[in-house]
């Protein structure tokens, strides 16, 4: 598929539209149906909407093949980061538009058409789009602070596997490493520079300057329970 043409990627978009809003649309229909005691009806609504669902799915597929994944079982922790990041970006993107963009004009039209019903819905919508977006923000921040996290526990795991076949004895450096402070929960490393800018800690801010009610934006442990991080090392037997 070339989505280099810009009316195939348009008539895409349309098409994934159209047919979400036919799912949602169907599934409210079955609502209607089984509330008015026609459990048949509110079947064929159901199954048609779950069809709606697939043909979407097959236009977003076409729109975002950087989404499709074939064999799970084949893709890095790298890869698989990557896929879920770009979801996240996504979400980020359509919710934000929702809240700066399409919802604050739909308010205003409805204001303007003395609407004061419509226009609370829509201001209501404006909230939670931005909560929503928050959400996913925090998600993906996430994701940047787990990445070092698997890496840790990877090199750990290394290390342990040498020292099972007797290479050595696992253990720590005898020296942290400048600037780094490791979970004893959940093994979130803090870079200074890095930060954590959700917690309003930018980077560039040292562990030590970090409020003392900071909390893991990974588990939630409290500044005490971070340590200088030590890198794993394979320690003669």
């Amino acid at each position: 598929m070339d989505l280099s043409n810009p009316a195939t990627t348009a008539n895409l978009e349309a098409a994934f539209g159209g047919e979400s809003m036919a799912n949602r649309k169907y599934l409210f229909f079955a609502d209607v149906a089984r509330k008015l005691g026609n459990p048949e009806l509110a079947k064929l609504f159901r199954d048609t909407a779950a069809q709606e669902t697939e043909h979407a799915f097959a236009h977003f597929r076409l729109l975002h093949p950087e989404l499709v994944v074939e064999d799970p079982a084949s893709l890095s922790e790298e890869q698989k980061q990557k896929v879920l990041t770009r979801c996240l970006e996504l979400a980020i993107e359509g919710e934000t538009y929702e809240y700066t963009t399409m919802y604050p004009e739909f308010a205003a039209a409805a204001r303007a058409d003395h609407d004061a019903s419509a226009e609370s819905e829509f201001n209501g919508q404006i909230a939670e789009s931005k909560d929503h977006a928050g959400l996913f923000r925090k998600a993906a921040s996430n994701f940047g602070f787990l990445t070092p996290i698997e890496n840790h526990h990877a090199d750990r795991y290394g290390i342990a596997l040498k020292a099972l076949s007797g290479e050595g004895k696992a253990g720590e450096a005898s020296e942290p490493l400048p600037g780094l402070w490791i979970c004893k929960v959940c093994s979130m490393i803090y870079d200074p520079a890095i930060g954590d800018p959700d917690s309003g800690i930018a980077a560039g801010t040292p562990f030590e300057a970090i409020p003392d009610d900071w909390e893991c934006p990974i588990c939630g442990a409290r500044k005490v329970s971070f340590e200088p991080y030590r890198e794993p090392e394979l320690l003669a037997a």
